[in-house]
């Protein structure tokens, strides 16, 4: 309105629309003229296709198909394009994701971006990852093995395609912390289901150090995941191309976690993911009634479902037996099982519970499995495991729709009694322990300790279960 009103002021009517006109027909030559000078590069930057994303930190730019990538920085510049790189540093994992013409060789752990020959390359245009999230970990990563990321201009030396594929890859590590429950969670299949999930099974996932075990072991979860047999790639001298590749996977920080604002997705849809993949029955525990709230079903008998994760070397329950008795004599339907076996039966298992007791380790990761407003009961052993109780399961259970219960044991509970006098630094101080390192604190309160719980002591937390169960 304002310029408009200065406009009127300026000029009378009729020089208005002679100034009107005169700005039409120039803005028509500029854009012809713009037109006749960029049109030998509109057709290569629109054949190549690549999707670029890039990472300050952790902030990111998406610029899509439309957008300029290459682009052409200036128009002194027209005879080349400039490419940025494609890949990102975030506070627990590093991964790549790019569209175009990729090419994967595994038997020397390459990936090649192929891009027209009037692409300009940034002084560094080559990356190396290792596709495990959890970077911050060094023992973790000096297990998982390195790929390189390069990006090569058509006409320059690089290996030609022996097998074609229709679809994009998602290539990951199973080393790190394979075989521990918990961070083949965190670390791998939550990741997993970020990074994949958006392709609605049209993927291929490409395995470095493959243990064929473990794809065996989740296949269920693989399969709703990738329509396609996983690839086995480290000895495979083929030169595989895709469509598009992400090198690594993408992470929340947090653990067994997912953050629905940064993410298309929250860790209650990857809960629903589980219950399609293993065909879960139960969303929901049991309610239980006060009595003589609903005369109508009086004669239907309420007993939720109580189950004991039992361990057999350290950090088990020394009187489960006992524990399990009294859980039946409060009205508890109580079973004792070992994490294990078979996934798909295990994870039935504990949806068909509505309380799971254990004491910190692995098997709690478990959890995943539990129907919504079910209850977790960690039991925390001794040695100043707080910290790890509150960030592995605590939070995370919470975030899930679960109810949580802890039991801090005291030191009498514990068996580190029967090794140490009651004096040592190990019974009296176990922050002095913790000062020696991590693998010194594992060795001892993770690995040397079980647990006998007092069971008149544990029975108040039992009842607390119950009380939830009726909210």
């Amino acid at each position: 309105m304002m310029y408009n009103s200065i406009f009127a002021k300026s000029f009378s009517r009729y020089e208005q629309k002679k100034l009107g006109y005169g700005a039409f027909v120039g803005c028509l030559i500029i854009v012809l003229s713009l037109c006749t000078v960029f049109k030998p590069y509109i057709g290569s930057i629109h054949d190549l296709k690549l999707k670029l994303y890039v990472s300050i930190d952790t902030k990111m730019l998406m610029l899509n198909e439309t957008s300029s990538f290459p682009q052409i920085a200036s128009v002194e510049e027209t005879e080349t394009k400039k490419m940025e790189q494609g890949c990102f540093s975030e506070e627990r994992t590093n991964f790549c994701q790019v569209q175009g013409d990729i090419r994967v060789h595994g038997k020397s752990s390459s990936v090649y971006i192929v891009t027209p020959e009037t692409t300009i390359l940034p002084e560094n245009s080559s990356w190396t990852i290792r596709p495990y999230a959890r970077k911050d970990d060094a023992e973790a990563m000096r297990r998982v093995r390195e790929w390189s990321i390069k990006a090569v201009k058509d006409g320059m030396k690089f290996p030609q395609c022996t097998q074609h594929h229709s679809i994009p890859a998602v290539i990951f590590s199973t080393s790190g912390y394979i075989g521990n429950h918990f961070h083949e969670f965190t670390d791998i299949i939550i990741p997993l289901f970020l990074t994949s999930r958006q392709f609605n099974g049209q993927v291929k996932f490409v395995v470095s150090e493959m243990r064929p075990w473990w794809i065996s072991k989740y296949q269920a979860i693989l399969s709703k995941l990738s329509n396609y047999e996983v690839l086995n790639i480290d000895k495979d001298d083929k030169v595989h191309c895709f469509p598009g590749v992400n090198v690594g996977l993408k992470r929340y920080p947090k653990e067994l976690s997912i953050d629905p604002q940064k993410y298309s997705y929250s860790i209650k849809d990857f809960r629903s993911f589980l219950r399609d993949s293993y065909s879960l029955k139960r969303v929901d525990a049991i309610k239980l009634r006060e009595e003589g709230e609903d005369e109508n079903n009086k004669n239907k008998k309420q007993q939720p479902r109580l189950l004991i994760l039992s361990r057999r070397r350290t950090r088990s329950f020394t009187n489960t037996a006992e524990i399990a008795n009294m859980a039946r004599s409060m009205g508890f339907e109580a079973i004792v099982m070992e994490a294990g076996g078979s996934m798909s039966n295990f994870a039935n298992v504990v949806n068909s519970c509505d309380v799971l007791l254990g004491v910190h380790g692995a098997g709690l990761t478990n959890i995943v499995f539990l129907p919504e407003n079910a209850v977790l009961i960690q039991v925390v052993p001794h040695g100043g495991f707080e910290w790890l109780a509150k960030y592995d399961f605590e939070l995370p259970s919470k975030n899930m729709g679960l109810k949580y219960l802890d039991y801090k044991i005291s030191v009498e509970e514990s068996t580190l009694i029967q090794q140490y006098p009651q004096d040592h630094m190990i019974i009296k101080h176990p922050p002095s322990i913790g000062k020696l390192g991590w693998e010194r604190f594992k060795s001892v309160y993770l690995e040397q300790q079980n647990v006998m719980l007092d069971l008149n002591r544990f029975r108040p937390t039992l009842q607390k279960a119950l009380e939830l169960l009726h909210q």
